[in-house]
């Protein structure tokens, strides 16, 4: 079955790289409609920008989404990852900005605003991809890959320099509120290097040590640490979680990541959908059904830092 919100739900903050107030209004929207991003400070009938790979834009920071107007809406990661680790199929989001706020730099107050207002199970099946053959996209010295599996599974490895980040390594299936409990309250982050940059080139306006983790070298910046010791890689999890979302629809496979980012994961949904018998769309087995992310979820699956 197909699920969309129960009502209105109304969420605001500042953009990650602007600074600047956005507010959003994820709508209720009819089964098979899908995922709708709607500008409404663009000129009326050019702010539709509906989330699937046609519409990705190729971006080394953030998830990014255009349509054919030019219109665009930036770091929809965390949404994205939020709607489908709760089950959302079918919305409208009315935004009034071209960025999604960050608000505390993970998906968890996202899904706290979606769980308050609850799903409506609609009675149309749900439509999903699974992959049949392994693709895999390497750029230097990074990799990603889907593979054939019986539920969504994300592996993730990161190598940095900072003492404070160091090698790390995850992985898990998504099922059974996973995502919630185990990715959904991880934030993104950065070193304090990285953020300078950012600055200098008008960028990361928004950003504090309050909505993302800032490492500089062996040290964490942020107020009151990390929220898990290895926070960084189930990060990187979560932005996967959102990147696949950018389907439109549930992805059953496996994805093993190792120092990919939002571009590599991209350009390998576009390979995957470009070779002939790699995936086939199907209508979700009844059998699978409690294994797809959002399946039997409540704010209970939340962890208490979110």
């Amino acid at each position: 079955m197909q699920h969309t919100l129960l009502s209105d739900c109304q969420i605001a903050g500042n953009g990650l790289h602007s600074g600047a107030l956005v507010r959003m209004t994820l709508r209720p929207a009819a089964a098979d409609a899908g995922i709708l991003f709607r500008r409404v400070d663009v000129a009326p009938g050019t702010g539709d920008i509906r989330v699937n790979p046609e519409n990705w834009v190729e971006a080394s920071l953030c998830t990014v989404l255009q349509n054919a107007h030019g219109v665009r809406v930036s770091t929809v990661e965390h949404l994205l990852a939020a709607l489908h680790g709760c089950g959302v199929h079918n919305t409208v989001i009315e935004i009034d900005g071209p960025e999604v706020p960050i608000l505390d730099g993970s998906a968890a107050p996202l899904v706290a605003h979606i769980l308050a207002v609850g799903l409506y199970r609609q009675t149309a099946p749900l439509q999903v991809l699974r992959v049949l053959e392994t693709v895999e996209i390497a750029r230097d010295g990074a990799v990603a890959r889907l593979m054939p599996a019986p539920e969504l599974q994300i592996s993730f490895e990161i190598d940095f320099a900072d003492e404070a980040i160091g090698h790390q390594r995850k992985a898990l299936s998504m099922c059974n509120g996973a995502f919630l409990r185990e990715l959904s309250d991880c934030r993104t982050f950065c070193r304090r290097a990285d953020v300078e940059a950012m600055r200098a080139r008008g960028l990361a306006l928004g950003g504090t040590l309050h909505n993302a983790v800032v490492f500089d070298r062996d040290k964490v910046l942020s107020p009151g640490g990390l929220r898990r010791s290895d926070e960084p890689v189930r990060h990187k999890m979560l932005d996967v979680m959102g990147d696949l979302y950018v389907l439109g629809r549930p992805l059953v496979g496996r994805y093993e990541g190792v120092r990919a980012g939002h571009a590599l994961t991209g350009l390998l949904l576009r390979k995957l959908l470009a070779t002939p018998g790699a995936s086939e769309l199907v209508r979700c087995p009844a059998g699978s059904r409690a294994r797809m992310p959002g399946a039997g979820i409540s704010l209970r699956d939340l962890p208490l830092s979110a």
